[in-house]
């Protein structure tokens, strides 16, 4: 594995594999009261440009739990880019903490951090990518499934860094991945294209919702307009009022097919209440899950 955790696209199938296999076993050390010390001694920095909900309660306690120390450094605080350089923040971060995390807009901004480095930096979310939630993602449906034989997963909304990650694990591991996504809103070409190249997984893009998630185990969504976006919002929901996931577009699925959403969400826009609160759906469960895979990340970056 490289010193960095930036985009799912570096690790191969294995080292995916180890990852969540690590984060299920973390989850039942954590139930069962084990020690799990893998960040003894050890402090994390946590560096958002981007406010967050889960990724900072989920990164500190997942610290706290492995032993170790998180440091939160918001907007104000460093201005990281403005005040000071990125390779600066990074070079100087190095010789205080043994890990970084960030949650920044850009993405070359986390390449230029990681490679400044000398410690693991770890991708909190980018504009581009968001690759600890999918590993969340994977690991919950690997808890429920048992297996990701046969598995297809049905992504509907905006092509945003989502479903950029989306493709990127389609690139490793096997999957139907059908998108419906409207037209002028499709996922990074250069991210497609390459999933597309490796051939391990089957991508569908459909310009309506309920064709995508004829037979899906997994229905997928997220918010209509992302962070940075407010300005976009009305003209959005217009374009994106189609797709949504309410009930009757669960029935086309497969009978036991899971409802994901990656929080946080905006209820009776991109999906219904009655669907994130009903009997298919496991969006608290993957939003746990973010703790667990997290942890599984910062151990084997740290050992």
């Amino acid at each position: 594995m490289n010193k960095d955790f930036l985009a799912i696209s570096e690790l191969n199938r294995a080292e995916i594999m180890e990852l969540l296999e690590l984060g299920i076993e973390l989850k039942r050390k954590q139930c069962a009261g084990e020690a799990h010390n893998y960040l003894a001694g050890k402090t994390l920095a946590m560096i958002f440009q981007k406010p967050s909900t889960r990724t900072r309660v989920s990164f500190e306690v997942g610290a706290l739990q492995l032993g170790g120390h998180a440091l939160y450094l918001g907007p104000n605080d460093i201005q990281i880019g403005k005040r000071e350089s990125i390779a600066d923040v990074a070079r100087t971060l190095s010789r205080y903490v043994d890990l970084i995390m960030a949650r920044l807009f850009g993405h070359e901004n986390i390449v230029e951090l990681a490679q400044a480095a000398s410690v693991p930096v770890i991708n909190g979310l980018t504009d581009l990518l968001h690759p600890c939630q999918v590993m969340a993602d994977m690991m919950t449906i690997l808890e429920k499934r048992g297996s990701f034989d046969g598995l297809k997963v049905t992504y509907i909304g905006d092509g945003n860094n989502m479903v950029n990650s989306w493709l990127n694990i389609a690139g490793r591991i096997p999957m139907t991945l059908a998108l419906a996504i409207p037209g002028g809103y499709d996922p990074d070409e250069t991210i497609l294209a390459a999933v597309r190249e490796t051939g391990i997984s089957e991508v569908q893009i459909f310009r309506e919702a309920r064709p995508a998630a004829a037979g899906s185990h997994v229905l997928y969504t997220d918010v209509w307009a992302s962070m940075g976006q407010e300005a976009e919002a009305a003209e959005r929901k217009e374009v994106f009022k189609q797709f949504q996931i309410d009930t009757e577009l669960v029935k086309h699925a497969h009978p036991e097919c899971l409802v994901m959403h990656c929080l946080p969400a905006h209820r009776g826009e991109e999906i219904t209440a009655e669907v994130i609160d009903g009997p298919r759906s496991i969006v608290f469960d993957q939003a746990e899950n973010r703790l667990h895979a997290q942890k599984a990340i910062m151990a084997k970056l740290s050992s």
